[in-house]
């Protein structure tokens, strides 16, 4: 990016928040923060009003704004791109209001964008097979209740087996893994931090009561902190070529690592929260790919097999 590019689009980043500091645009755009600060001298010697806030960071004097700028090909096509893969990953209530957002972007657009989009719209498709979260029209919502700082009361099935408690929850944070939404919260229940699932928030409602405190809370470091604390199992695989794939992109597993074998086959080094869940997966695998260690995760393949092995004998 050149620097008119780079000015321009700091432009539209001072004008999208209503503070940013220095490091934020130093990351944002790889310059070092020597450069933002000459960047931020020439817009202001360029007449653009921005105020700097000693140990806040830099704003837009209100009142100020940049003209629309139009989007290039490339954007309009990552930004309908994005909106797809989204769609796959969203419940009904993001799905509506991102229709609505794309539609009113499309018919802003130019003709040739209009063609370029349609032609798109043909030859690009996001599949990722049946779609099985289940929607209870909560993730809206519940994304307001975060930036509101708003109570939400649920009627949450913990272990998914049906043993719901009714709860008051304090919501912090929004997260998707595991193919599901999760929303971290404070559960005044259990006074704690707990992560829940939206698909097993059987009843909800965002109340009007909001919340106060919490201000160091970072649902980044909450993430990182859970993942450290988690018992993570090392375990290593073997698997003839074809399945490599299949493991990279669905055992479910963390720090995957691979190398080749003497004999053609590839020997996978990885971790996981659950070697249940590895023998389960494994067992459809069937002699394509083999349990190397440890001895645990081998008993545990056996006793699924035998289990097979019981419900046709």
């Amino acid at each position: 990016m050149n620097r008119i590019d780079r000015l321009t689009a700091m432009i539209l980043m001072l004008q999208s928040q209503r503070v940013v500091t220095a490091e934020k645009i130093s990351s944002h755009f790889e310059i070092s923060v020597r450069t933002v600060y000459r960047d931020i001298s020439a817009l202001g010697e360029a007449g653009v009003p921005i105020v700097a806030e000693a140990g806040v960071g830099y704003s837009l004097m209100r009142g100020y704004n940049v003209p629309p700028i139009m989007f290039t090909e490339a954007e309009v096509a990552a930004l309908f791109m994005s909106g797809e893969i989204t769609e796959q990953f969203g419940d009904d209530s993001l799905k509506k209001s991102l229709a609505g957002a794309l539609l009113k972007v499309r018919a802003a657009l130019p003709d040739g964008h209009k063609n370029y989009l349609s032609k798109l719209d043909n030859s690009m498709e996001v599949w990722n097979g049946p779609n099985e979260m289940q929607s209870n029209h909560s993730l809206m919502p519940v994304q307001e209740a975060v930036v509101r700082r708003k109570c939400i009361a649920i009627h949450y099935d913990a272990g998914g087996r049906g043993e719901v408690t009714e709860r008051t929850v304090e919501a912090l944070g929004l997260t998707f893994y595991g193919r599901q939404w999760h929303l971290i919260a404070w559960c005044r229940l259990r006074k704690a931090i707990r992560d829940f699932r939206l698909d097993r928030m059987e009843k909800w409602e965002v109340l009007e009561e909001t919340f106060s405190g919490h201000e160091d809370f970072s649902l980044g470091d909450f993430l990182k902190d859970a993942i450290e604390e988690s018992a993570l199992i090392s375990f290593q695989v073997e698997c003839e070529c074809w399945a490599l794939e299949r493991i990279l992109n669905d055992m479910p597993c963390k720090n995957v690592s691979h190398h080749e074998l003497p004999n053609g086959r590839f020997l996978v080094e990885a971790k996981a929260y659950s070697l249940e869940w590895v023998a389960k997966w494994l067992i459809g695998m069937r002699s394509f790919v083999t349990a190397r260690s440890p001895q645990e995760l081998q008993d545990l393949i056996r006793a699924e097999a035998e289990e097979i092995l019981r419900c046709y004998a």
